[in-house]
């Protein structure tokens, strides 16, 4: 593979405004890094969690990473149509203890899923919440008949 250097063809026109082409997106990227750095520092008291959403025929699953969280401070709860994920980190430096508290809501129907077979697992600070579909909501397989 070879490496070649591509230079933006206007760049020579935009230099007497000072500014780079790249500027605004170079800016989004600085930002989207420095939000999810903070999500596993601790620096801010509220933090969004990231999460992985997946399914195959029978459930779909939610997938969130809550590093040095413990499983009694997870909370989740299945309302209006949103699943409620939410946890709090305490972090211990030398004499100061601060708290953070993690939250995520993803939008589930309430039509597609069997609320009362929710269930959910969390190891090795990764929680995964199963959420079973209605057996009106699978997917079927028909078959064709010949005539």
């Amino acid at each position: 593979m070879t490496l070649v250097r591509y230079t933006y063809p206007h760049h020579r026109s935009l230099a007497p405004f000072g500014r780079s082409p790249w500027a605004g997106l170079e800016g989004e990227i600085d930002r989207l890094f420095q939000s999810t750095l903070g999500d596993f520092t601790g620096s801010a008291a509220s933090r969004r969690v990231p999460v992985d959403l997946f399914e195959d025929t029978d459930n779909t699953y939610v997938r969130a990473e809550l590093p040095g969280v413990d499983r009694a401070d997870i909370n989740i709860e299945l309302v209006d149509g949103y699943l409620n994920i939410s946890a709090n980190r305490k972090t211990k430096t030398g004499e100061r203890e601060e708290t953070v508290t993690l939250s995520r809501s993803v939008s589930v129907p309430d039509a597609a899923v069997q609320a009362d077979k929710i269930s959910a697992a969390y190891t090795n600070g990764v929680l995964t919440v199963t959420l079973p579909k209605r057996e009106e909501t699978k997917p079927r397989k028909v078959t064709v008949a010949v005539k």
